[in-house]
Order: C-alpha cells, then structure tokens, then sequence
C-alpha cells in the first residue's frame, strides 16, 4: 500500500476513471474543472490576454504580465518562461483554473513574463502532436510584434517550463531548440523548468513500486495516458516517455554546448520522481548544468494547493536569476 502522509486535492479527477470512447477520444471528466477567462483590465495583480497561435489546429496563448509592469511608463524587460499545462497530454486546458492561477503565480512571485500555450490533446493527437505545438509557439515568439512581448519580455531570457506533462513537453521541444538554436533567433533559450515531469519507462522504478495506488495518480493511470499518447505501436521505452532510453537524445550535447541550465522540481510521494531523478542523472552525466528541487509531497502539489507553492516560486526566480546572468 502506498505511502499517503499528505492529503491529495479533492475533485473530479480523471486519473482514476479514464473512459475511452468511440471515434478516437476520452471521456473528459476534468471538463468540469472551472475555467478561468483571460482578464486584461481586471484588477488582480496580473493581467492576461489570449492570443490565437493556429486557428486551424485551435492552438492559443495566454499571455502573462505583472500589473505593476504595466503601469510603468519605463518598464524593465524580463525573463520570458514558456509554460505548458500538464494532464498526461490527454487532459486540462491552458485556461484550467488550477495552470491559470499557477501562471499567475509564476509571473508575480518568479518575476517573469509567462506564456501558457493551448497544446493539442490525446489521445486525437498523439505525439508528437503537442511537441510541434510548442515549436510553433517559439515560432510565434520569434517573429511576434505583439505589444506585451515588445514591451516586457527579454527574448534573450527565454525559459520552456512545464508541470507534469507540460514538463515532458519543455524538455522535448527543449531538445528541439537546442537542435536549431540559431533559427530561432532572436529568442536565446537559457533552460528548462520541469515541474514534476511526466517520465516512465517499461521497468519499474522503486517509486512506481511504493507508490502504484497513489490516489491522485495511480500507476494504471500513468500507464494508461502513455498509451493514449504515444504513437501507436511503440512500448513505453521510446523516447518520448523514458528521456533515459537508449543513452538518452544526442541533443542534450546541443544543449551543453549552448550552456543551458536545467531546473528539476520532484516529490518524494510522486510516483514518477525516480524516473524525474533519472533523468536528471542523465543530464548531469552529459555535463548539463542541473538545480534540483526535490521535497516531501506528492505529485504537481503546488499547482492543486498554492499553500504549498512558496518554496517552489522562490527556488524557480532563484534559478531563473542565475541562469539569466551566464
């Protein structure tokens, strides 16, 4: 039986009753998960807009800028982070009351403008769907003329972060960028943020072990969204589910080559934080810069409750700093 000495979140969760459906879809229970609009003349301490990014794949952004900043006749350029919700690429939304409220966070608390991009879904998308979602995102920022990136955003400070599947996918699209660094200037990637990363692999790890009857996010839940998002006919080994799989990607050379710097947040009731720590075994062993933020608690904690998240938004503006000054 797992160990649980810390309480998981109360709701709807979709984890524990993935319902496949005809026609290539899944129940989305998580539907019912409130939604937040964008607020670009609200009052909070910071406001958002959404911009569209390819309608016909209805992929968007949300953009997030402190309030403060923007009622500064002169304001200071900052640190740019590229966010991606998590859900195990089949569920959630980056307008998910729970990813807005954390990007909110992010950008007041880490000092940074944030970009949460609307990625498409499994399993009617399976990878590298939602990959290609974030290069086009990047291709966006490369060439954008909106006015909040003009004004606030330091292109030279960019970082890809994720929470859970948003990790996995800051990490592979990172691979991406490193791989074409030089087309996608003027935006110099600094590093990767990877929240709680959604990593497995066909054996086992002593975490999966422990904790396969969590009750936020059950071993049979994770194994059943790799399914539903990978591509069809390859086994939990490929790349884009164990980074350690066969040596892990030659890109991560590009990577140290470019000086990146890679932030990794983990929980020690996560059943996924040994494959987490895996993978930032294998960054090291490549020579690659890597901050480790490992704590008591479980999976994605800080987004389900903000009273846990202090910690987290300190260590990140810390890293974020460091790596903004090489």
């Amino acid at each position: 039986m797992a160990s649980q000495r810390f309480a998981r979140p109360i709701f709807d969760n979709p984890f524990l009753k993935i319902q496949e459906l005809s026609g290539n879809t899944v129940k989305r229970n998580s539907e019912s998960l409130k939604q937040a609009n964008c607020d670009p003349k609200g009052t909070s301490l910071v406001v958002t807009r959404d911009v569209d990014l390819d309608t016909t794949k209805n992929t968007w952004l949300r953009l997030y800028v402190s309030r403060r900043l923007t009622k500064n006749p002169t304001p200071k350029k900052l640190p740019l982070i590229m966010y991606y919700h998590g859900g195990g690429f089949v569920y959630f939304h980056a307008n998910t009351f729970i990813f807005d409220v954390f990007c909110q966070a992010l950008a007041e608390r880490v000092g940074a403008m944030v970009i949460s991009v609307e990625y498409r879904l499994a399993p009617e998308h399976r990878l590298p769907a939602a990959y290609d979602d974030a290069m086009d995102g990047l291709e966006w920022l490369k060439s954008t003329k909106d006015e909040w990136v003009c004004n606030y955003a330091d292109l030279s400070k960019v970082f890809l972060g994720g929470t859970s599947s948003g990790g996995n996918l800051a990490y592979n699209a990172g691979l991406r960028a490193a791989a074409m660094a030089k087309e996608l200037e003027p935006i110099k990637i600094k590093g990767l943020i990877l929240h709680h990363p959604f990593f497995s692999g066909k054996n086992r790890t002593e975490s999966e072990e422990r904790q396969k009857d969590d009750q936020l996010l059950p071993l049979h839940a994770v194994d059943k969204m790799f399914d539903l998002c990978l591509p069809k006919g390859v086994d939990h080994d490929h790349e884009y589910c164990n980074p350690c799989a066969n040596g892990g990607s030659k890109h991560l050379d590009d990577m140290k080559e470019l000086g990146w710097k890679v932030f990794v947040s983990g929980a020690c009731e996560d059943p996924l934080v040994d494959a987490a720590r895996g993978c930032v075994r294998l960054m090291e062993e490549k020579g690659i810069k890597v901050f480790k933020f490992f704590r008591d608690g479980y999976h994605a904690m800080e987004v389900f409750d903000q009273s846990m998240a202090a910690a987290l938004y300190d260590a990140a503006k810390d890293f974020v700093n460091a790596a903004s000054r090489t």
